[in-house]
């Protein structure tokens, strides 16, 4: 069971890790859809202003925060599964210990 959960959890932490890349990069497919939508409000919000012949300053910012954002939950996911990694990784530690001295007996 460990070892198959551990690989199971170094797939996902990759898997995470391809995604922060990606939005480190400014890509959006690693965007949850209410991201998205928030992503492209701004956007549009942008171009209108730039239509209106006022400044977009406000609209980049906007993106720049929602891609914080989202660079922050996927480093929140990425510690959660470090962290559960981790705990597989003791619990087959003591389990193996546990067995090994049992044998002294």
């Amino acid at each position: 069971m460990g070892n198959s959960e551990i690989r199971r959890i170094d797939r996902e932490i990759g898997k995470i890790q391809k995604k922060l890349e990606a939005v480190q990069r400014g890509e959006w497919w690693p965007l949850t859809s209410r991201e998205r939508l928030a992503m492209t409000r701004a956007m549009a919000g942008g171009a209108r202003s730039v239509h209106q012949g006022r400044s977009a300053g406000h609209a980049e910012d906007r993106m720049d925060s929602i891609g914080t954002a989202v660079e922050t939950r996927l480093n929140a996911e990425l510690t959660a599964l470090y962290g559960e990694r981790q705990r597989l990784i003791t619990e087959q530690a003591r389990a193996k210990a546990a067995k090994k001295s049992s044998r002294w007996w």
